[in-house]
């Protein structure tokens, strides 16, 4: 099979398995959005998700959030790993936006990874998820899953994700991000995973 015939195959595939992608993060706004992609950074989306309702209630934009003591951030995110930094990370960003963009998540992939603890990763899912914009972020299930079905040979994240822009159309980015998360959590595991039992590695393989 072709790389262009494995990949039609694999759009095809998700889109029948999931046909609908609500985004794995809750928020409520896009600064929201941008703290809780901030926080999975080496943690589970359903970890922040139990963590973030404390947190937003205390604050859901950045000024409010510079009410608060960077040690009063990283109490409440603590679960989350990484505190110490993440919590500096978040009242830091939040100045930024406040002194420099008018309280508002900037809309350019630039402005975002100025931000402080936004990589490149962080900057796609706020431009793809909170904006729109096509966008192909990868993170380790999007990496394992390209590898396995040789969409790519790279482990480098920014090769890979050239590789799959390269593979599938601009269109479908933002919701094929989503669903190959999915496939790969359900399907598709890094252990224990069997290629004759995965709807997409027994054909693709």
């Amino acid at each position: 099979m072709r790389k262009a015939e494995r990949a039609a195959f694999i759009m095809a595939k998700l889109e029948e398995l999931y046909p609908e992608t609500p985004i794995p993060l809750d928020h409520t706004n896009k600064y929201t959005l941008l703290v809780a992609v901030l926080l999975s950074a080496q943690c589970t989306d359903k970890r922040v998700n139990l963590v973030t309702p404390r947190l937003f209630q205390m604050a859901s934009d950045p000024l409010t959030m510079l009410d608060f003591e960077v040690a009063a951030i990283r109490e409440v995110i603590k679960p989350c790993g990484l505190s110490e930094r993440k919590a500096q990370n978040i009242w830091d960003l939040s100045k930024i936006l406040v002194d420099k963009h008018h309280q508002q998540v900037p809309e350019s992939f630039e402005a975002l990874e100025a931000l402080p603890g936004v990589g490149h990763k962080t900057a796609s899912v706020v431009m793809s998820q909170g904006f729109g914009h096509p966008a192909f972020p990868v993170d380790t299930h999007i990496q394992r899953l390209a590898n396995r079905w040789k969409l790519t040979k790279s482990k480098s994240v920014g090769k890979t994700e050239k590789d799959l822009k390269a593979a599938f159309p601009r269109e479908a980015w933002n919701k094929l991000h989503l669903q190959i998360i999915f496939f790969g959590r359900e399907y598709c595991p890094a252990r224990g995973h069997n290629p004759e039992q995965c709807p997409i590695c027994m054909v693709v393989q």
